[in-house]
């Protein structure tokens, strides 16, 4: 049976949910990173990327090249919504999908012709699916591998459903820029082309063990995507080793009520994520940046794993109290680690707190919150500490 695999990208995700939700933005070149100068571009539409804008160049930079732009902050909860929806399509198509960023996937279809069609068939009928549901488009690459799959989902963006053929497969990697080739930094780019290295093919012309004395043990990865080769499968899941949520605030603070808020807010992203997924965490580390780029994290390990917000605010709580204030700080952010999953009915409880009958309404709350926002939108309900002063 031969091999099919699909890789699924959706096209400048964060900007186009920007551009669905704020109907008014279409056409614009629309930037999502911030309103300040602070931090970095965590996405760029299309419009924005034809001034040379690009994701994780920093705000200011952006701000040079596209003056005119619409600067967005990033709103993770609503990413995270329409992701888990898209991932849904997929799975409807295929029982291995391997999920690997917010915004794109493996598929591996190889025997389904009979179920879907050909992949041709397939993709286009699943482009569709995303579109219907979402108002959001992908692009698709099918190849007999994950390698060029990712490759070929690249070539006709946005919207766009590529096909390398496996009899196409080693003249097209042969062709390919060396610096299109996924894991291949600008260094190596660089230690590459002193080899005469600019496309894939040419790296069958160096010896095996010059090409391992320049790039390590990636050489003979290097050497397998030369011929179109790549046997790495697609991993349906994999256990996640921690959960964590950050944010760049819009001025340096070291305002305690200020900054009780700001971790509040990404507790409850963390605490929401961990019961999608029905895991607990047993470890919460807290995050801070100072002004001067030093990073400070101090964690505290709960005598049971939970998933209650909480429970997870109070021991983070616990922590940013402990933290010397005098100078002022960047960033702030949580992580969840040492994860299990989660126990229905097992009532966890907190670190910090002396009942746990207290807790465990907590948990039923936080709960019925979930499903109201889940019904009516992020912004349905919200805790008074996250209202405005």
């Amino acid at each position: 049976m031969e091999r099919i695999v699909l890789h699924v990208d959706m096209d400048a995700f964060y900007a186009s949910v920007e551009e669905l939700d704020h109907p008014e933005l279409r056409g614009k070149p629309v930037i999502v990173g911030g309103t300040s100068n602070r931090g970095v571009v965590s996405a760029a539409s299309y419009e924005a990327r034809k001034y040379g804008v690009r994701s994780a160049m920093p705000i200011y930079e952006a701000r040079r090249r596209c003056p005119h732009g619409v600067f967005v902050p990033v709103r993770m909860g609503r990413y995270q919504e329409l992701s888990h929806r898209v991932m849904h399509i997929l799975e409807g198509y295929s029982p291995v999908v391997e999920q690997v960023s917010i915004d794109e996937a493996f598929m591996d279809v190889s025997g389904l012709e009979r179920l879907f069609g050909s992949p041709v068939e397939l993709a286009t009928r699943m482009k569709a699916e995303v579109r219907e549901k979402t108002s959001l488009s992908c692009s698709v690459g099918v190849a007999p591998n994950k390698f060029l799959a990712k490759i070929a989902s690249e070539l006709q963006k946005p919207d766009g459903l590529t096909v390398i053929p496996s009899a196409e497969a080693e003249g097209f990697a042969a062709r390919l820029p060396i610096e299109k080739v996924p894991g291949v930094g600008k260094k190596t780019v660089d230690r590459l082309k002193e080899m005469g290295i600019s496309r894939l093919g040419h790296v069958r012309a160096v010896p095996e063990r010059t090409l391992l004395r320049a790039v390590g043990k990636f050489g003979r990865t290097l050497l397998a995507f030369s011929l179109g080769e790549d046997d790495s499968p697609v991993v349906p899941y994999s256990e996640a080793k921690s959960i964590s949520s950050e944010e760049t605030l819009e001025e340096n603070s070291n305002d305690l009520d200020f900054l009780r808020r700001e971790l509040l807010h990404q507790v409850e992203a963390v605490g929401r994520r961990l019961r999608e997924k029905r895991l607990a965490g047993g470890t919460v580390t807290l995050k801070l940046k100072r002004a001067d780029f030093v990073l400070l994290t101090r964690s505290v390990s709960l005598p049971r794993p939970t998933d209650s917000t909480n429970a997870l605010y109070g021991a983070a709580l616990h922590l940013l109290e402990e933290v010397e204030l005098s100078g002022k700080f960047r960033l702030i952010g949580i992580g969840v680690s040492r994860l299990v999953h989660a126990v229905e009915g097992q009532e966890q409880m907190d670190l910090f707190q002396e009942q746990g009958g207290k807790e465990a309404s907590w948990k039923r709350a936080e709960r019925a919150m979930d499903h109201i926002k889940k019904r009516f939108g992020r912004d349905a309900i919200k805790r008074g500490g996250l209202l405005p002063p």
